[in-house]
C-alpha cells in the first residue's frame, strides 16, 4: 500500500524514531503501525546488542522527593555521548522513568526495569525502542530509594550527579539543614555515615598503609602501630560524613552543626550518585 508523508510523521510523532526509519517500518509492515512500532523496537534489540560493548559513561541523574518528603528517589540512565545527555528528548525520558519510580516504588533497578513504562511496554523494552531511536547504548545503571522522617535530595548543575539525605526529624529546620548537608555529600564525597559504617578492609588497609609509612619515615617499630591508628582517626574524620569539617563553617563538623540547628537532629543515611 501506498505510504503518505502523513503516515510517517504520525509514527514519527508516537515513537520518536527518524523519518527514513519510519518509513522503512511502514513499508515493511503494509502500512500496519503496531506492526511498524514492532519492527522499529526490533531494530533497537539489534542495535543495543551490536553497540553492548559500547561504553557508556555519558548521561544524566535525576533526584526527586516523594510521599509526603519522606521518600528519596534517584535514578541514573547513560549513555553513549554528552550531545545526548545535553538533549531534551532523552532528560523527558529520563525524567519519564523517576516518575514511574515514585509512582510505583520499586526496591531495586531490576523491580524498576520490569514495571509496565505504559499500556504496551515495560521500562527495559522502552528503553530498548529508545536505544532504537537515538542509535546509541543505554543503560539504566543506578537507582536508589531511601526513606526516613525527612528526606532532602540535591540535584547538581548539569545532572551529572545527585544525592539523597535521610533525617530522623521532620521539620523545616531539618529540611534546611538537610540541604546544606545534601551539598556537603556532594562536595565531600563521604565514604559512610560514621567511622562504624567503614568496612573492615578499607580500615585493615589504612592501618597497613599508615604503619608502613611510619616506618618509612624511621619511626621505631614499636610506635608504627600506634602512629597508624593516628592516621586511621584522622581518615575517618575526613572521610565519614558526621565527622568531616562542615564545608560553611569548619570550626564545626557535620554532627556539630546538625545538633546546633535542632537538638537530637542527625542524619540516618544518605546516597550519592554520580557518572564518574
Amino acid at each position: 500500500m501506498a505510504i503518505t508523508a502523513s503516515d510517517v510523521n504520525k509514527l514519527r510523532q508516537q515513537t520518536g524514531a527518524g523519518m527514513m526509519d519510519c518509513k522503512n517500518a511502514l513499508v515493511e509492515a503494509d502500512g500496519d503501525f503496531e506492526v511498524a512500532v514492532d519492527i522499529l523496537r526490533k531494530k533497537g534489540q539489534k542495535i543495543a546488542a551490536k553497540r553492548g560493548e559500547n561504553d557508556a559513561k555519558e548521561g544524566v541523574i535525576f533526584a526527586e522527593v516523594t510521599n509526603g518528603g519522606k521518600t528519596g528517589i534517584a535514578l541514573k540512565l547513560n549513555c553513549e555521548t554528552d550531545f545526548v545527555a545535553k538533549n531534551d528528548n532523552f532528560r523527558n525520558f529520563v525524567d519519564s522513568l523517576l516518575k514511574v519510580a515514585m509512582a510505583k516504588m520499586p526496591a531495586t533497578v531490576e523491580e524498576l526495569k520490569a514495571l509496565p513504562y505504559d499500556e504496551k511496554l515495560s521500562i527495559d523494552e522502552k528503553i530498548t525502542e529508545q536505544i532504537g531511536v537515538i542509535g546509541e547504548k543505554l543503560d539504566l545503571s543506578g537507582y536508589e530509594v531511601v526513606n526516613a522522617a525527612k528526606v532532602v535530595v540535591y540535584n547538581h548543575p548539569g545532572n551529572q550527579l545527585a544525592t539523597i539525605v535521610a533525617l530522623n526529624h521532620d521539620s523545616d529546620a531539618a529540611e534546611d539543614a538537610g540541604k546544606q548537608v545534601a551539598m556537603q555529600v556532594a562536595a565531600m564525597n563521604p565514604i559512610a555515615l560514621n567511622k562504624d559504617g567503614v568496612d573492615a578492609r578499607t580500615i585493615e588497609r589504612e592501618l597497613e598503609v599508615g604503619k608502613e609509612l611510619a616506618i618509612q619515615e624511621g619511626k621505631p617499630a614499636e610506635m608504627a602501630d600506634k602512629i597508624a591508628q593516628g592516621r586511621l582517626g584522622k581518615f575517618f574524620k575526613e572521610n565519614t560524613l558526621m565527622s568531616q569539617e562542615f564545608v560553611r563553617d569548619n570550626k564545626l563538623t557535620v554532627e556539630e552543626f546538625l545538633t546546633s540547628t535542632e537538638a537530637g537532629l542527625t542524619v540516618t543515611d544518605f546516597r550519592r550518585i554520580s557518572l564518574s
